[in-house]
């Protein structure tokens, strides 16, 4: 869906256009894969029932950062895919590891397919993203997305190192948010800027732009792994706290220093799991200590943040608008 010239569009609108863009290239890719990883691709994406795979923000705004500064979004369409394919690599390794059985109202690749095929197709999808950037001798480009999966990498590492400490901080947890969900989405950002021709400064403008994006799409996350609607988001109502994760309004409040965070920390901490209605009282008293208002008003802070170096960027009028309201549909969204 094109607008006309110098016209913005809404954020629906730009995420129909992008995956008219970007699908295509996509199923290409994954029919590029081993038999075996192409068929489980294949329904990790949705194509298989026709329900597609998810949002696609990330190579939303690969395409809108390579038109921000000037260049075209069809000749960012291949770093876009590789950007899909890093993002979806971690989906099915993080379905793995925190054992979740549902994502998009569907049962998760390991639990159809298997731990082990759902790992090496995670692996295949990250080699083909490579693959595709190597194919196209940016060396700038390459080293972006590469940095970005090692800081991913080593985010999710503490996600999962933070279960077994009882003293987990709000800077080492926002810290660990930053790589596991910032680097990706700030890595998007660059990527495009890079296939635009941007310059150095404008694509660390737009890097930091998608980075406090990232991390503000991460407590909308960490808010909807708590108080989302299950039929919106898919998951399991109280989802986070019966796996006693150490999300970022959950260690807000255990930091807080108030009743509600001290008998927070005795329920949450203890080494007998949540049952009955105890996942239900967690989440009363995480709000109680302020972790929920906390996590609500650092996600609007780190949108005004993003959009300050948006605005450093010196983007085109029109892609300028429609990332931002992109970045608002992130930072505002209920699922």
């Amino acid at each position: 869906m094109a607008a006309a010239p110098g016209t913005a569009r809404s954020a629906q609108e730009v995420l129909t256009w992008s995956r008219g863009l970007v699908e295509p290239a996509l199923r290409r890719a994954v029919d590029g894969l081993p038999e075996s990883m192409r068929r489980i691709g294949a329904y990790h994406f949705g194509w298989q029932d026709g329900r597609g795979g998810g949002k696609a923000i990330r190579p939303t705004l690969t395409l809108l950062a390579a038109e921000a500064v000037g260049g075209s979004a069809p000749d960012a369409v291949r770093a876009a895919v590789a950007v899909e394919l890093a993002h979806n690599f971690s989906l099915l390794h993080d379905d793995v590891m925190d054992g979740d059985l549902t994502r998009r109202h569907r049962p998760t690749v390991w639990s159809v397919f298997g731990t082990n095929a759902a790992i090496l197709a995670g692996d295949a999808m990250l080699a083909c993203a490579f693959e595709i950037l190597a194919e196209d001798h940016r060396p700038a480009a390459f080293r972006t997305l590469s940095t970005a999966v090692l800081d991913l990498t080593e985010g999710q590492s503490s996600d999962m190192s933070f279960e077994e400490r009882s003293d987990v901080t709000l800077p080492e947890c926002l810290e660990m948010a930053r790589r596991k969900t910032g680097a990706l989405i700030g890595a998007a950002c660059a990527l495009g800027a890079v296939y635009g021709g941007g310059t150095d400064a404008r694509v660390g403008h737009l890097r930091a732009f998608g980075e406090r994006l990232g991390l503000a799409f991460q407590l909308v996350d960490d808010l909807l792994g708590i108080w989302g609607d299950p039929a919106v988001t898919g998951k399991p109502v109280h989802n986070d706290l019966r796996s006693r994760k150490k999300s970022l309004p959950v260690v807000a409040a255990l930091g807080s220093g108030t009743p509600a965070g001290r008998e927070l920390t005795a329920l949450y901490l203890r080494a007998e799991p949540l049952t009955g209605d105890e996942p239900a009282r967690a989440a009363a008293l995480i709000e109680s200590a302020g972790g929920r208002s906390w996590a609500v008003e650092r996600a609007a802070e780190l949108l005004a943040e993003a959009l300050t170096a948006l605005d450093a960027a010196a983007p085109r009028p029109a892609a300028a608008e429609e990332l931002k309201a992109l970045a608002e549909l992130v930072a505002l969204r209920d699922h």
